[in-house]
């Protein structure tokens, strides 16, 4: 019965600035939120480990640059280019909505990559720093995606179903809220190993340990999604699952060094 499910239909828009027309989006008040709750425990971080506030805001201007145009060109390239290839100009309408999230994943790396390359930071030291606060950025935007009423799943009785009445008036699986609950185990994991064990690990290790973690979970999620263009109807798996499998690879690899390189620091010893 439709009485047992959610209703769900918000307004995007929380409300219109006074004079000059300006909506103020459920979405954007997220993103803004994870840019100010990641800073603020990154500063906690840095100031634990004798990093500088000037060298932590020169960091989150790399970060902020690099998430927003690698998601804006990700949504554009991987999920829209016959449009956007022959609009170029369009790829600059942020404000119309198109962002995506393994865009703005490869976005950070190089954004962090051009950070190190500047400051000699040692990258792996920063990655496993970084990866700490990510899901928590995470948490916020599939907050906005939730009322926003977008990427939402696939039909299903399950009694905690929403029905998106801004899409149609099926129940449908809540994957935002599944996938933001998620990342708010992650954050509070991650957050806890760097607190508790951050010397035990080989560089690299978290790092590696949350690609792991963060993309298969992206990977299983897919399946309870509807697909976001119609060209992956085709495909046998979707645009979201194939682009989460380089990070899954990666995340191995980086834990598989970790690995080796704390094997070599310290040894297996034994008695004479």
């Amino acid at each position: 019965m439709l009485s047992l499910f959610i209703n769900w239909n918000p307004s995007p828009e929380i409300f219109t600035i006074p004079g000059i027309d300006w909506p103020v989006r459920w979405y954007g008040l997220s993103w803004a939120f994870a840019f100010i709750g990641c800073h603020f425990f990154m500063n906690r971080i840095f100031k634990a480990e004798g990093r500088t506030e000037k060298q932590l805001d020169s960091l989150t201007l790399y970060i902020v640059l690099a998430t927003i145009l690698g998601a804006r060109l990700g949504h554009c390239l991987f999920y829209d280019f016959p449009y956007y290839s022959t609009h170029p100009l369009d790829i600059l309408k942020v404000y119309e909505g198109g962002l995506a999230s393994h865009g703005g994943g490869i976005g950070i790396l190089i954004g962090m990559w051009l950070y190190c390359r500047n400051t000699k930071e040692n990258w792996l030291w920063l990655f496993d720093r970084l990866i700490v606060v990510v899901p928590f950025a995470s948490f916020m935007i599939r907050f906005g995606n939730l009322m926003n009423s977008e990427i939402v799943g696939q039909p299903t009785d399950v009694p905690w179903a929403f029905v998106f009445h801004q899409v149609d008036e099926l129940p449908r699986h809540p994957t935002q809220l599944y996938e933001a609950l998620f990342y708010i185990f992650l954050f509070v994991l991650f957050y806890w190993l760097w607190k508790n064990k951050r010397n035990d690990f080989g560089k690299g290790f978290m790092f590696g340990l949350f690609c792991v973690l963060m993309f298969s979970f992206r990977f299983c999620m897919e399946f309870m999604k509807e697909n976001q263009e119609s060209f992956e109807n085709s495909l046998p798996i979707n645009m979201g699952q194939i682009l989460s499998i380089p990070f899954v690879l990666a995340g191995l690899y980086m834990i598989f060094r970790s690995k080796k390189e704390t094997t070599h620091i310290h040894p297996t010893q034994t008695n004479a």
